[in-house]
């Protein structure tokens, strides 16, 4: 399943693996969008591989839930907490322009 995760965290400049009915996903997935970023997302509750993928996503963050997990430039920044902060320092636009999700 890393392999999986692996590879499905590559496919666009921002990847983030949601759960459908997770607030803390929501507010992430609300602020990529008023970035002007069109990240690719995976709601790991709608894939039939998602409960193992979420098992992997929790090793890697070394918590639980694993959901919002987010992924700049293939890789791992964090979740909910990580991005807010980050973007609060002013340190998430400059991350996503050198990964290439946004050109502003």
């Amino acid at each position: 399943m890393a392999e999986r995760v692996s590879r499905l965290s590559t496919e666009k400049a921002v990847v983030i693996f949601t759960r459908s009915q997770c607030p803390m996903c929501h507010t992430v997935l609300s602020l990529f969008s008023e970035l002007g970023v069109c990240a690719a997302v995976h709601e790991l509750d709608k894939d039939p591989r998602g409960r193992d993928m979420e098992r992997e996503l929790a090793r890697r963050l070394g918590r639980a839930p694993p959901v919002p997990a987010v992924f700049v430039g293939g890789k791992l920044v964090g979740s909910t907490d990580t991005i807010m902060s980050l973007h609060l320092a002013g340190k998430l636009v400059p991350m996503l322009k050198a990964a290439g999700a946004i050109w502003l």
